[in-house]
């Protein structure tokens, strides 16, 4: 005789009739007890001989509810085991599924025909594989008010905003995309909530943070919540805090207004593609402004914003501004991978034989860095200063350089602008930083005075001297003056190390200008043509001899004149 008792106090809610067969682990009764219901089981199978209670009884813990002999079932007698409605985790399954793209067909469809893709396959592509959690995929637009709830389901999946928590290289990340296929990836009052909710973990996990920022900004159409302005979000707060704690990265392609502009400038590096346009308004707060009627495509096109700064790297498309990203979440995390070094040689033919050649310090990068591995940050803003990370034996570092082929290399206001916010982004990344020096120092003049040049040129040596990276110099050619002094940190004793290349020279300013202010008594007092070029040929030739490279080293005033096909080992020392 097997005889079943009650495990806990309460009201019996259903137990077996007498004469049941239950197979063991089969359900015998139900208990509920402070709103809970609790399944009452059979060890072993039985036949029900005798019950001892009825539903609506109130039992104490201990009581016999009912016993029975043991028999043996077969499969087809088991009695139902209590369990969870199927029904409830159908829903569950259905809603989740209705946000994917497969279970929106038609616009994917419109997606694909306007050349992009959709949020989640840009996800895909930039998360590894099973490794991302969704926040608030269930999420619809705040406008149960105006439209069925059934429709908010189907239309607006996600609120337009897909995130979550994933992994890129094996690196956790928070990363997040407005879906332009609901509502135009508009900022709604749910998806609002669910990027503070991501913002928040970022700042407490420590995560970076990848933002695909397509969309028209602030959504006027939610009606379900209180609010006059929603000028109190979190949001842009919260997303500008994260600038001083992770990497921020804000991806764009199409249109990004208002809003969605405000976060992808509020990163610390923008990537956008060709066919960008990103305004602070877009065409009907422009128009509602009395500013006049302009076309989506007319505002802040992408060109612009190469030119002036806002893009830190222009793509192509999609995929290779997600291929991009990857790289620079690489950079920031300080992962090493396998580099492939270009070949020593190389360096040795990147300056001319001819001392006043201008020539593309890009050569120069490509000589010393891992093959193809070189992300270059503003290449059309102020191109006499070049900033860009790349990898040296598989290790992120990052490179400040002068460009001779734009005003002769000199640093003026944008140049030392460009260099100040670059040294700043390594600084929050902690990358080693590497000047590739060649300038004939500070651009001069009342027009460069007015850019602003003294403060900006004083940005430099304020960032230079406080840096906490590791930093070295090689001067390839020129190290004139307070600029080639900014190139170093501000001083030739501040980096790591100063090394040369053989074609390296140096003075307190441009040698040229040397002579004619330092001997200036002396040529005037020389008859002018043939005999007075002779004697600025030969005192140049002079200052040339004293300021090469090898004499400069042989002073200590630089670590060393090197071979340029050293240059590599030298660069190491900035690794730990």
């Amino acid at each position: 005789m097997v005889t079943i008792r009650s495990h806990i106090a309460g009201t019996v809610v259903s137990i077996v009739p007498l004469g049941s067969r239950v197979a063991a682990g089969g359900t015998v009764a139900v208990l509920e007890s402070m709103k809970m219901e609790y399944v009452v089981t059979t060890s072993e199978a039985i036949v029900v001989d005798r019950v001892d209670v009825a539903v609506s009884d109130v039992v104490d813990a201990g009581v016999e509810l009912l016993s029975g002999s043991s028999i043996d079932v077969s499969e087809d007698e088991v009695a139902p085991v209590h369990g969870s409605d199927d029904r409830l985790l159908s829903e569950v399954i259905d809603r989740h599924r209705a946000g994917l793209d497969v279970a929106r067909a038609e616009a994917v469809t419109k997606r694909h025909g306007s050349g992009r893709r959709t949020a989640r396959e840009n996800l895909d592509d930039l998360i590894d594989a099973d490794s991302f959690v969704e926040y608030g995929p269930l999420a619809i637009a705040a406008q149960r008010r105006r439209r069925d709830v059934a429709e908010l389901i189907e239309r607006t999946p996600a609120d337009g905003l897909i995130g979550g928590i994933g992994r890129v290289e094996g690196q956790r990340c928070v990363v997040a995309s407005y879906d332009y296929m609901v509502l135009a990836g508009t900022q709604g009052m749910v998806n609002h909530r669910k990027k503070d909710r991501l913002f928040e973990l970022a700042e407490q996990m420590g995560l970076p943070v990848v933002l695909f920022t397509e969309g028209g900004g602030g959504r006027p159409g939610d009606v379900d919540m209180p609010g006059v302005s929603w000028l109190d979000c979190l949001a842009f707060a919260l997303f500008g805090k994260l600038a001083g704690s992770v990497p921020t990265i804000g991806i764009n392609a199409g249109y990004c207004f208002a809003g969605n502009a405000a976060l992808l400038g509020t990163c610390d590096v923008v990537i956008a593609t060709e066919d960008s346009n990103i305004g602070m308004a877009g065409p009907a707060m422009i128009a509602g402004g009395g500013l006049g009627e302009f076309a989506p495509t007319e505002i802040g096109p992408a060109q612009v914003h190469n030119e002036n700064g806002v893009v830190d790297v222009a793509v192509a498309d999609e995929a290779t501004a997600t291929a991009v990203a990857r790289q620079l979440l690489g950079f920031a995390h300080g992962s090493i991978v396998e580099g492939v070094a270009p070949p020593a040689e190389m360096a040795r033919v990147v300056v001319p034989e001819n001392r006043r050649e201008a020539y593309d310090m890009h050569t120069a990068i490509d000589a010393v860095v891992d093959v193809e591995t070189t992300v270059e940050f503003r290449r059309e803003w102020n191109p006499a200063m070049i900033t860009a990370m790349a990898r040296v034996d598989g290790r992120p570092l990052a490179i400040i350089a002068n460009n001779s082929l734009h005003v002769a290399g000199a640093i003026d206001h944008g140049a030392a602008t460009k260099a100040a916010e670059f040294m700043e982004l390594c600084e929050k990344w902690q990358i080693p930083i590497l000047f590739l020096c060649d300038t004939p120092g500070f651009m001069v003049g009342p027009e460069s005075d007015a850019e602003g040049l003294p403060r900006s040129a004083g940005k430099l040596f304020r960032l230079g001297a406080n840096l906490t990276v590791p930093f070295g110099t090689v001067i390839t050619r020129r190290g004139y003056g307070l600029g080639a002094q900014a190139m170093a940190g501000g001083g030739f004793k501040e980096p790591l190390f100063v090394v040369s290349w053989p074609t390296g020279e140096f003075g307190p300013m441009g040698l040229e200008g040397a002579v004619h202010l330092g001997f200036s008594k002396e040529l005037a007092a020389t008859p002018a043509g043939d005999q007075r070029d002779a004697l600025f040929a030969d005192l140049l030739d002079q200052m040339i001899e004293n300021g090469k490279a090898t004499n400069v080293a042989s002073h200590f005033e630089i670590d060393d004149a090197i071979d340029p096909a050293d240059t590599r080992r030298w660069i190491r020392l900035l690794f730990d």
